[in-house]
């Protein structure tokens, strides 16, 4: 995906534009959180796809449909990613699994929070599905290293992964095409957003002004979004192949 691509005829631009799409864009998004927005990514997206015939004032049947442009983007941000979210599932299910993690709160959370990034991994790949795409297969990776690092190297990546993952869903919203997309997105965006909070406070990261990739409060007033390829450059460390 070029990145350079400008964001003409994106969901945002029409959530901007039209106070209908904003309306029902709100009502997609409250009531129920990250659950509904994710139940309208994998229940109605499919939809987005399908050709819609309506009548016009001549009584002419008129077809539209999704650009196939614009669903291979959409596509492609998914899988995107769904790539990211199989590396926080694995990085909690591997740090579970070593048993380093004593404290009781600190593996509590580290369970959540995995069960959570599992919980999106099974979302994304069912949306890609609706799409009418092929699933991104899962990358092989190891976060051995960090394990052995111990607890507060594990902590410290943890918090990394979670705003690297905040970042980079924050950097794809201008290029979504489908505003169902769109909202299942910044729901998961605002999930990983929390997860890095916590985390940043637990390690008292909040504290040591360390940049935009630390801290439990904000580094200024707008979040700072990552391009694709500054995130994947950033996970690349952790890929076996």
């Amino acid at each position: 995906m070029n990145e350079n691509e400008t964001t003409s005829g994106s969901a945002l631009q029409e959530l901007t534009e039209d106070p209908s799409s904003r309306k029902r864009f709100l009502k997609a998004m409250g009531g129920g959180g990250a659950a509904a927005a994710l139940g309208v990514l994998v229940a109605a997206c499919g939809s987005s796809s399908k050709s819609k015939t309506t009548s016009t004032a001549a009584g002419a049947a008129t077809t539209s449909s999704s650009s196939g442009g614009s669903m291979k983007g959409d596509i492609a941000i998914v899988n995107y990613a769904l790539t990211l979210e199989y590396l926080e599932a694995q990085f909690y299910a591997d740090v579970i699994a070593s048993g380093v993690i004593k404290d009781p709160k600190v593996g509590s959370l580290a369970k959540k929070f995995g069960e959570t990034e599992q919980q999106h991994v099974d979302a994304l790949t069912a949306a890609v599905k609706q799409l009418g795409g092929t699933p991104a297969t899962k990358p092989k990776a190891s976060f051995q290293s960090v394990i052995q690092g111990g607890p507060t190297k594990i902590l410290t990546t943890a918090a990394t992964v979670e705003n690297l993952g905040a970042a980079a869903y924050l950097g794809q919203a201008g290029r979504i095409k489908s505003k169902d997309i769109l909202a299942a997105a910044l729901s998961i965006h605002s999930v990983e957003a929390r997860h890095a909070a916590a985390l940043n406070e637990l390690i008292g990261a909040g504290f040591q002004g360390n940049g935009p990739l630390s801290g439990s409060l904000p580094d200024g007033a707008f979040a700072k979004p990552m391009a694709m390829a500054e995130v994947l450059k950033a996970v690349k460390p952790f890929l076996t192949a």
